[in-house]
C-alpha cells in the first residue's frame, strides 16, 4: 500500500461490478474499502434480477396450472396469485443469495465495509460518514435507476416504478405499463398472469426495439394470446387522478385514448446515479446524460479514478458489470493491458416465451456492409417443443455469407436465455454456420434446433 494514502483502493457502491472489484482486489493483498450505504449487491440481487426471476416464475406457475388441461391435468378451481407468498418467497431468495455476500466481505481480512454515505472531496479523497479516506484510486460503482419522463400530472399522483412491482401486496384490478423495453415486457406479462388486465403503452413502433422487428412480433402474438393490450407509436402525455385510479391519456396514431388504470408502472428507461456524490470535486465529467464519462478502459477524466457497471452507462447489464470488475480487477492488480472494444456481450429478455440477443441483427450488419447469410428454424418443427407445448418462436442466424462466419444470433422461444449462450461462444471464437452445423447435439432437446438453423443459413434471394 502507499504510504501517501489509507488505502490501495476505495469501491463507493457495492452493485454487482463493485462487490466483485473489491473482493478481488482484497484477495490479492489490496488494502481495500467498499463503501455501499444501502445493500451489497446492487440493483440485480435487491432490486432487479434475481427477485424479477423469481416472481416470474411464479407467474409461469400459474399459467402452466391454467393450461393444464393440455396435458391431461385436471386442476379444479380459479388460479389466483397469493401476493403475500409469492413475495415471501422472492424475499427469503434474496436474502439467502445477500447473506452469502456480507459473509464473504466479513472473512476478507483485507476490506473494510464502510456503510455510510460516500462523497468525493477530491480524484484521491472520499468523504465517508464523518471521516475523510483517501486511496490511490477509487472505483464508481453508483449505479442507476428508474427514470422519471416528462409527463404532465406525475407529480399529482401515486405511481410505481421497477421497485415497488416486487412489493405489492395484492393484484392491481388494472395496470397500466409506460415503455415497452424489456422491464415493462417482463412485468406486463407477470401481473397479467397473476391476474390484472394490463395494458401497455410503447413510444417506438414495436415492443423490445433493441431485438429483430420478428422477434418483436412473436413477443406481441404471445401477449395479445393472453388478453394483454398492447399500444405502439402512442406517447403518454397526461395522469389524471380519478378518485382511486389514475387516467392516462396518450396520443396514439389512431387519435387521443383514455385509460383507467388501478395502477401504472414507469417502464421507461434508467437513469445514473450521479447526483451528490462530489464529481465536480473529484474532476469527474458525465456525458450528456449524465452518466460517468469513461473510455474503453474504464478510465474518467480523472486521473485514477474509475467507473463501472450501470452508472457509465451502455450495456448496462449484471453480466457486462461482472466482465467491468473482472477486466479491471486485472488492469489494477496485475497491470494488464485491458480494453472493452470488441466484447461479446449477450443479453436476454424474459417474458415467456424468453428472448436470447448476441452480436448483430440482420439490418446492423446490412448497414456494416456484410453480404449477409441468414440461417432460421421455427421451434414448431421441432420434436422437443412440440411435447413441451412450447411452440412459439424460432432461431435466426446472421452471418457473413462471403466467409460463413456467425456475425449474430437471436432466439425468441421456450429457454431462449439459455439456448443463446452456445452461440456467444461460437462468435466469440469465431465458429461458422457449417462448424455449428456440424456440432452433435444430443436429441431431443431445445438447443438442437441451433443445427437446423445453423444447416439451412444462405444468402437471401
Amino acid at each position: 500500500m502507499s504510504n501517501e494514502h489509507d488505502y490501495d483502493l476505495l469501491v463507493l457502491g457495492g452493485g454487482m461490478a463493485g462487490l466483485p472489484v473489491a473482493m478481488k482486489s482484497a484477495y490479492s493483498g489490496m488494502k481495500t474499502a467498499l463503501v455501499e450505504e444501502d445493500l451489497l449487491g446492487g440493483t440485480c440481487l435487491n432490486r432487479g434480477c434475481i427477485p424479477t426471476k423469481t416472481m416470474l416464475r411464479s407467474a409461469e406457475v400459474a399459467n402452466l396450472a391454467r393450461r393444464s388441461e393440455e396435458f391431461g391435468i385436471n386442476i379444479d378451481g380459479e388460479i389466483t396469485a397469493d401476493m403475500d407468498t409469492i413475495v415471501q418467497r422472492k424475499d427469503d431468495i434474496v436474502e439467502s443469495i445477500r447473506k452469502g455476500a456480507y459473509d464473504n466481505v466479513d472473512e476478507n481480512e483485507n476490506i473494510d465495509l464502510l456503510e455510510e454515505h460516500g462523497v468525493f472531496e477530491s480524484a484521491h479523497e472520499l468523504r465517508v460518514g464523518d471521516r475523510t479516506l483517501t486511496a490511490d484510486r477509487i472505483v464508481i460503482n453508483t449505479g442507476a435507476r428508474p427514470l422519471r419522463p416528462p409527463i404532465d400530472g406525475l407529480d399529482e399522483v401515486e405511481v410505481l416504478d421497477s421497485t415497488d412491482m416486487l412489493f405489492l401486496d395484492e393484484v392491481p384490478e388494472s395496470l397500466v405499463v409506460i415503455g415497452g423495453g424489456y422491464v415493462g415486457a417482463e412485468y406486463a406479462q407477470m401481473y397479467s398472469r397473476f391476474g390484472a388486465d394490463v395494458t401497455i403503452f410503447q413510444r417506438g413502433d414495436r415492443l423490445l426495439p433493441r431485438e429483430e422487428p420478428d422477434v418483436s412480433t412473436v413477443i406481441e402474438d404471445v401477449f395479445t394470446d393472453e388478453e394483454i393490450t398492447v399500444h405502439t407509436e402512442t406517447s403518454v402525455t397526461t395522469l389524471v387522478p380519478d378518485g382511486d385510479d389514475i387516467v392516462v391519456e396518450a396520443d396514439g396514431p389512431d387519435g387521443p385514448v383514455k385509460t383507467p388504470a388501478s395502477e401504472v408502472l414507469l417502464a421507461a428507461g434508467r437513469q445514473p446515479n450521479t447526483t451528490g456524490i462530489g464529481l465536480n470535486e473529484a474532476g469527474v465529467e458525465t456525458d450528456e446524460r449524465g452518466f460517468v464519462a469513461t473510455d474503453d478502459r474504464f478510465e474518467t477524466t480523472a486521473d485514477g479514478v474509475y467507473a463501472i457497471g450501470d452508472v457509465s452507462g451502455s450495456p448496462m447489464f449484471t453480466h457486462s458489470a461482472r466482465d467491468d470488475a473482472d477486466l479491471l480487477y486485472r488492469h489494477l492488480a496485475k497491470d494488464e493491458e485491458i480494453s472493452t472494444e470488441g466484447r461479446t456481450v449477450p443479453w436476454a429478455v424474459f417474458t415467456d416465451p424468453q428472448v436470447g440477443h448476441v452480436g448483430l441483427t440482420e439490418q446492423e450488419a446490412c448497414d456494416k456492409g456484410y453480404e449477409v447469410g441468414i440461417g432460421r428454424q421455427d421451434f414448431a418443427d421441432q420434436g422437443k417443443p412440440k411435447a413441451l407445448g412450447e411452440t412459439e418462436g424460432f432461431v435466426k442466424l446472421v452471418t457473413d455469407a462471403d466467409t460463413d462466419e456467425l456475425l449474430g444470433a437471436h432466439v425468441v422461444g421456450e429457454q431462449g436465455a439459455e439456448i443463446v449462450h452456445e452461440l456467444v461462444l461460437a462468435i466469440e471464437l469465431g465458429a461458422t454456420a457449417e462448424q455449428i452445423a456440424e456440432t452433435m447435439h444430443i436429441h431431443p432437446t431445445l438447443p438442437e434446433i441451433i443445427n437446423s438453423a445453423a444447416g439451412g443459413a444462405h444468402k437471401p434471394s
